[in-house]
Order: C-alpha cells, then sequence, then structure tokens
C-alpha cells in the first residue's frame, strides 16, 4: 500500500495572469478568508554548495532559502514560486520541514480578482533595500 505523507493542494479559483510591471502573478477568482490555507507546494530542494550556480540562472527570481541540514534553497511547485512581493502581504509563506512543503496561507480576507502577494523579506531578516530587485 502506498503510504502518503502529503499532498499538493491548491485552492480552486487561483489563476496567472501578467501585470505590465511585475511580470506573471497569482491572483484569486474567489473571495478568500483570513487564515484560509491558500495552497501546499511539494518544493524541489537545492543541496549546499548548488546555491551558487542557482544564483547565477533563471531559477535567482524564483528559489526560497531553506535552511536544513545538507540544504541552502529550493523551488516550490505549482504557483509557490510565482507569488510576488509587496511590504503589505496578504498572504504568509510557512516552511513545512517535517513534510518539506511550502504552506500559503491567507493573513487577511482577499477579494474576488486581487493578486495573492507575500513579503520576500522574510519576516525582517533583510529590508526592502536589500532585494535584488526595486519593490514597486
Amino acid at each position: 500500500m502506498l503510504a502518503i505523507r502529503s499532498a499538493m493542494l491548491q485552492v480552486p479559483g487561483l489563476i496567472i495572469m501578467e501585470d505590465s510591471v511585475k511580470g506573471r502573478g497569482v491572483y484569486t477568482t474567489i473571495e478568500l478568508n483570513k487564515g484560509d490555507l491558500i495552497e501546499i507546494c511539494p518544493i524541489i530542494k537545492f543541496p549546499q554548495g548548488q546555491l551558487e550556480h542557482i544564483d547565477k540562472s533563471v531559477l535567482f527570481d524564483y528559489y526560497f532559502l531553506w535552511e536544513e541540514d545538507g540544504y541552502q534553497g529550493c523551488v516550490a511547485l505549482g504557483y509557490g514560486s510565482i507569488y510576488n512581493h509587496s511590504s503589505e502581504p496578504n498572504a504568509i509563506v510557512i516552511f513545512d520541514y517535517t513534510d518539506s512543503t511550502i504552506k500559503i496561507e491567507c493573513s487577511q480576507k482577499v477579494n474576488i480578482g486581487d493578486e495573492l502577494l507575500i513579503d520576500y523579506t522574510g519576516d525582517g531578516i533583510r529590508t526592502e533595500d536589500q532585494l535584488w530587485f526595486k519593490p514597486v
């Protein structure tokens, strides 16, 4: 019998749309409330020593730091690596080291048609001035 540790979950109604300034982003076609789980994303972890190569690739803009023994970063599958940044996000990122997943959860009510935004500063680990792009 197959043992399932975790499965990818995605709220119906998530869509990818293009913004002329920010590029692709994740939007919702349904209303979401604070605490709603938006998505559980499986990840691909980067072993230590490979992050320097990722930093020189197109994946640089799409990975998360993943601080686990033997690993330094990861790409979130599903829509996980497509969420755009905001200093006033409406969603939070939760790293689940037990299941090797990233969870995206609503931090406030989100209306139909709104973009789902996360904070790239890592809860104060860095400032917006330290990001690799100029926030809009």
